[in-house]
């Protein structure tokens, strides 16, 4: 017996078909990594032709919710996007209302340090130890890739928070900064024993917030942190030759 087919309104069927796919995946009916039914199977589902299913599969890729496999025997599987996938074009936005990076880390000082203090006072052990491992990488990334190193200790402090939307917000935010701080480190760049103490102090005050963390003291953390990220802005924004970027100048 043949499956009953969905009642859809003719008008702007592929849309609608991806907006059906789009709320299963929502709602967890579709996990990441699962495969959709076949063509015929979504043909006879939704009412449909073949162009239309695979112009909603076109939308549903534009989104990042799905991988088209090409050719036999071909299909589509959900590929769930985490917050990198948004970035571009919340960097765009920002550029278009020419946004200036100062800016950028403004919003982050205002988001991180009650972060902190979240995380001190109601974070699990667990989460202080994922902050924890997220230090030692900081550490082995003093004579490499430091600044990336950090932007992501940042993430992770307001990922462990709990907020979801933060982190996600922070997440956006990442890519602007780490670009920032790679041309700040282009533009004043620190030879040999200067550069490499410059990132011990950074480091050691991260173990310093690391500590107050697994102390739970969340007034502390949070003063720590306030602190560090003032000394740190006057680095990226107040030193001498300093460049006023905006977000626009930023993108590729």
């Amino acid at each position: 017996m043949s499956r009953p087919r969905s009642e859809l309104r003719p008008k702007k069927m592929a849309d609608l078909v991806a907006q059906r796919i789009r709320q299963q995946i929502v709602r967890g009916e579709l996990r990441d990594g699962d495969w959709l039914p076949t063509e015929p199977e979504l043909i006879e589902r939704f009412g449909v032709s073949r162009p239309t299913l695979r112009e909603a599969f076109r939308l549903l890729e534009a989104d990042s919710l799905v991988r088209v496999r090409r050719g036999p025997p071909g299909g589509a599987q959900v590929s769930i996007p985490g917050p990198e996938a948004a970035a571009p074009i919340f960097s765009l936005l920002l550029a278009l209302q020419e946004t200036t990076v100062e800016d950028v880390y403004a919003a982050r000082m205002v988001i991180e340090p009650p972060a902190v203090r979240r995380l001190a006072e109601h974070g699990s052990d667990t989460d202080h130890e994922v902050l924890a491992a997220e230090l030692e990488r900081v550490a082995a990334a003093l004579d490499g890739p430091f600044g990336s190193a950090t932007v992501r200790f940042h993430q992770q402090i307001v990922r462990l928070s709990g907020n979801r939307t933060l982190s996600t917000v922070v997440t956006l935010l990442g890519e602007i900064m780490s670009r920032h701080i790679a041309a700040v480190y282009d533009e004043t760049p620190l030879e040999g024993t200067a550069q490499a103490e410059s990132n011990r102090r950074a480091l050691r005050s991260y173990e310093r917030l690391v500590e107050l963390i697994r102390d739970r003291d969340g007034d502390g953390a949070e003063r720590h942190w306030v602190e560090h990220m003032r000394r740190a802005r006057e680095h990226l924004f107040d030193r001498p030759g300093a460049v006023r970027r905006r977000v626009i100048d930023l993108l590729d």
